[in-house]
């Protein structure tokens, strides 16, 4: 029960990564507020954790809106008092394109989720977070951080290089309060998030090369699984990770290694 008697936040908490990590935080003992887009995925991982004996609630919000985020934590203060856990997962692949084609809105709505959601996440929380310190975790990528070589990421891989350069700036800023700041930078995952990636052209951008067999060496080329993305997250949330600030951990089976 590493986190008994704790309170975490997971945003993108309805399915993936998130509601693996929500699943596994209730297991340990946290109360689990979890955020999201679509209720009826919210409503799924709290029945889950309901089902195990734990406590948790969701709140339909969205990270781009500032003041969904500030009613999300005054939820949160009203229900339980207390935050410890932050887990700022919540964000999209965008569209991937050449950047000659890629429009400025669609540049506009991956920043305004991935960056500035990230923002208002972290931001709105850190009054709460201020009482008895606690564990903030961002998810970052590899692309924008070790891998440049994904053809039409610009903005996507721009967001997530942004959070870990935010992450870090955060990291220091708050370290007085006893307020823990990393970031995971996810490989290849199996979850759903590939089928709501629109790609356009990409051959146009991409530069020939030619990999050894074997995207992902650790494991010959298999994605790896959420629960061991929330395994890592736990670790992080965790005391035993008491020591740890301002740093990126990539998980990705020694994937941007090769592809880097």
């Amino acid at each position: 029960m590493e986190l008994k008697n704790k309170v975490a936040l997971i945003t993108g908490g309805g399915s993936g990564i998130g509601k693996a990590t929500a699943l596994l935080f209730a297991n340990e003992g946290a109360r689990v507020m979890v955020i999201g887009r679509t209720e009826k995925e919210l409503q799924d991982t709290v029945a889950r954790i309901e089902e195990i004996g734990g406590e948790a609630a969701y709140v339909l919000a969205d990270i781009a809106d500032a003041g969904a985020m500030r009613a999300v934590y005054e939820t949160i203060s009203d229900r339980w008092e207390r935050l410890d856990v932050v887990f700022a997962h919540a964000g999209i692949n965008g569209v991937w394109a050449p950047l000659e084609e890629l429009d400025p809105e669609e540049w506009k709505q991956t920043l305004d989720i991935n960056l500035t959601g990230t923002f208002h996440t972290v931001k709105y929380a850190i009054p709460l977070l201020k009482r008895s310190g606690g564990s903030i975790i961002i998810t970052s990528s590899v692309n924008g951080t070790r891998i440049f070589s994904n053809s039409g990421a610009s903005a996507y891989s721009a967001s997530k290089a942004g959070q870990v350069a935010f992450m870090q700036m955060a990291a220091l800023e708050l370290a007085k309060y006893k307020i823990r700041v990393n970031a995971i930078c996810l490989g290849a995952i199996a979850t759903d998030v590939e089928q709501h990636t629109e790609r356009r052209h990409i051959d146009k951008a991409r530069e020939p090369v030619d990999y050894p067999q074997g995207k992902i060496p650790l494991t010959d080329g298999e994605p790896g699984k959420a629960i061991e993305v929330a395994q890592l997250v736990l670790f992080l949330a965790s005391d035993r990770s008491s020591h740890i600030s301002g740093t990126p951990i990539w998980i990705d089976g020694a994937e941007s290694l090769l592809m880097g």
